[in-house]
């Protein structure tokens, strides 16, 4: 069963492709690809929840002590009969806890379709305690279907540092028109396509050979939250009249 709890920091960095391709290949005596895809590749689909008054949106970007979102996630191609993940992702100071159900796509939207203050009853989920925690959240903020995020990932775990993951994300786009996330990864680039997210995740502390590795490539530490920088750039758009995908 896939994990469906997580607790760890989670540290970002903004690099270019080419420190990119060399970290990737300098952090191989440490790490193994992660299982999920070749050489640890794959795609991510994202659709993002806001409020009707962008609370989600306002506590991450005034980056509040405690802060949460939720998305509906699916990894490569899918169809709606294949699973999907709700997902709620807390942060408190520095520490995230990323807590998820697996959902078909189809019963997924057919929750969401429907509104009240009952969790329907015949959802085929794998965690019930954190679907009940989803439909609070999401009827606490009357939240609504935002923006797509979609990125390519490859995915690194640690070999002696059992707790250390690394990924490397680029690719990176966004829509807020076609929110079916089947569709794929498309829309409109809200990072430079030569420019890579870096995020290194631990539970405890970064290993003394990561951190020289970082220093020696000038990797420096940016903040970059994919939501609100889409939502920023979505923004942006409608307010020049724009028509993107």
């Amino acid at each position: 069963m896939a994990k469906e709890i997580f607790t760890r920091y989670e540290l970002k960095y903004l690099i270019p492709n080419e420190v990119y391709l060399k970290l990737a290949e300098a952090i191989l005596p440490y790490t193994r690809f992660d299982s999920f895809g070749e050489e640890g590749k794959y795609n991510i689909v994202s659709l993002y929840f806001d409020s009707p008054n962008n609370d989600i949106y306002y506590e991450t970007r005034n980056k509040l002590f405690f802060r949460q979102k939720l998305r509906l996630r699916v990894y490569d191609k899918v169809t709606r009969t294949d699973s999907a993940f709700f997902e709620i992702k807390q942060k408190y100071k520095n520490v995230v806890n990323k807590r998820r159900t697996k959902i078909s796509l189809q019963d997924a939207y057919r929750y969401l379709d429907q509104e009240g203050s009952s969790l329907p009853t015949n959802l085929a989920i794998s965690n019930p305690q954190i679907m009940n925690e989803v439909h609070s959240f999401r009827n606490l903020y009357k939240l609504k279907p935002e923006v797509v995020v979609s990125y390519d990932r490859q995915a690194f775990q640690g070999i002696y540092d059992d707790d250390l993951r690394i990924t490397f994300d680029f690719n990176l786009t966004c829509r807020s028109q076609d929110l079916h996330i089947e569709n794929g990864s498309y829309g409109t680039h809200f990072v430079e396509p030569g420019l890579v997210i870096l995020e290194v995740k631990v539970t405890h502390s970064v290993p003394l050979w990561l951190s020289r590795l970082l220093s020696d490539l000038e990797c420096p530490r940016k903040s970059v939250s994919k939501f609100c920088t889409s939502i920023d750039l979505m923004t942006e758009e409608k307010s020049k009249g724009g028509i993107f995908l």
